[in-house]
C-alpha cells in the first residue's frame, strides 16, 4: 500500500481539540509544550478550554492546528515508532496544513513553524480591514464555470478569484465583499450553481488582497532556518511535489495569494499510485474530500489515541 499523510486547513478547529492526546501521551504534550513557549502563550489553554471565538481568530487557529497534527507525528514516531519518512510516498497540506507538511517533513522546527503561522495569521488577519473581503463556497458547478463567475463578478475595481478548488463540485471563491455578494446573488440564476454560501471568515484568503500579507511571510520564510523535504511536499500552488528548502519557501509565499488546487492534488497522488491517505490531525474536511472524490484512494482521519493506534498497526504490518 503506498501512502500519503494530509494535514487539515483553517475550519478543522475545535474546543477540546488534543486534550485526549496530551492525556494519554507525554510525547503529545511535549508539542504542546513547545508551540507554547515558542508563541509565549498558553495556546494550548485556549485548545482545550479557551471560547470558540479565541480559538477561531485566525492567528489562534494556524498554530493551534499545526500544534494538533504534529502532536499526532510526534506520538507515532516516539510511541510507535513509526518514521513517516519511511512509510509515506507524499506529504500535503491545505492552506496552513502545507506548513504542517513542511514541519513533519523536515523542513521547519516545530518552534519554527509555530511562528511563522503565528506571523501568518496576524499578517492575513491585518492585510484588508475587516468587512472589506470575504469568501463563498459554490457548490455544483465545475471549476471552469466557477472561474468565469469569479470574472464576471470582478468589476467596478473589484477583485473576485477562485481561491480553493477543494473537489469537483465545490470551489471557493475570494475577494471583496461586494464581488462576493454579487456572486452569492447570480451564481444560481446565471451560471446553475446549486448553491453559492458566503463563508463565515474574517478576511479575503488567497486572493490578490493578501498581497500585505505575502511581503510579511515573504521576509520571515527567508530569515528561518530550512532543509529539503525528507518527504516530497505536494506545494498547493503546484499540484505537484518538491523537495528543496528553496522552492518550498517560495510556493509558500506564492500560496498566500495562490489558490489551494486540492482537486487537482488528490488527482496527482492517484496519478502517482497513492491508495491511502491519513489525515493527520483536527478533524475529517480532507479525508471526507479524497473519499467522495473516487480516485481510488482510501482515506482515513487520524486525531486520537485509537486512531493513532489502529493507523500505526496497518504501517507495521
Amino acid at each position: 500500500m503506498t501512502y500519503s499523510f494530509v494535514f487539515p486547513g483553517q475550519g478543522s478547529q475545535f474546543v477540546g481539540m488534543g486534550k485526549e492526546l496530551a492525556d494519554n501521551f507525554n510525547s503529545a504534550k511535549e508539542v504542546f509544550q513547545e508551540v507554547n513557549e515558542a508563541l509565549h502563550q498558553d495556546l494550548f489553554k485556549i485548545m482545550c478550554e479557551g471560547s470558540e471565538a479565541d480559538l477561531t481568530m485566525t492567528a489562534n487557529a494556524q498554530p493551534a492546528l499545526m500544534a494538533n497534527s504534529m502532536a499526532v507525528v510526534r506520538v507515532l514516531e516516539k510511541d510507535f515508532g513509526i518514521n513517516l519518512k519511511d512509510k509515506a510516498s507524499f506529504v500535503a497540506g491545505h492552506s496552513l496544513g502545507e506548513y504542517s507538511a513542511a514541519c513533519a517533513a523536515g523542513v521547519f522546527s516545530l518552534a519554527d513553524t509555530a511562528k511563522l503561522l503565528r506571523t501568518r495569521g496576524d499578517a492575513m488577519q491585518k492585510a484588508v480591514p475587516l468587512g472589506v473581503g470575504g469568501m463563498a463556497a459554490v457548490i455544483g458547478l465545475p471549476f471552469e464555470k466557477v472561474k468565469a463567475l469569479a470574472e464576471t463578478c470582478s468589476d467596478n475595481g473589484h477583485i473576485c478569484v477562485t481561491a480553493n478548488d477543494n473537489a469537483e463540485g465545490q470551489v471557493v471563491i475570494s475577494g471583496h465583499m461586494a464581488a462576493i455578494d454579487k456572486a452569492v446573488e447570480i451564481a444560481g440564476p446565471e451560471f446553475g450553481a446549486k448553491r453559492c454560501i458566503k463563508l463565515p471568515v474574517s478576511a479575503p484568503f488567497h486572493s490578490p488582497l493578501m498581497e500585505p500579507a505575502q511581503k510579511v511571510m515573504a521576509e520571515a520564510l527567508h530569515k528561518v532556518t530550512a532543509h529539503s523535504s525528507e518527504i516530497p511536499l505536494i506545494a498547493n500552488v503546484l499540484a505537484s511535489a518538491i523537495s528543496s528548502a528553496d522552492e518550498i519557501i517560495q510556493r509558500l509565499i506564492e500560496q498566500v495569494t495562490g489558490s489551494v488546487r486540492w482537486r487537482e492534488t488528490i488527482d496527482y497522488m492517484s496519478s502517482k499510485g497513492v491508495s491511502k491517505a491519513a489525515e493527520l490531525g483536527a478533524g475529517k474536511v480532507l479525508s471526507g474530500i479524497i473519499n467522495r472524490s473516487k480516485k481510488g484512494i482510501e482515506a482515513v482521519s487520524v486525531g486520537n489515541a485509537a486512531e493513532i493506534e489502529q493507523l500505526a498497526k496497518e504501517l507495521q504490518s
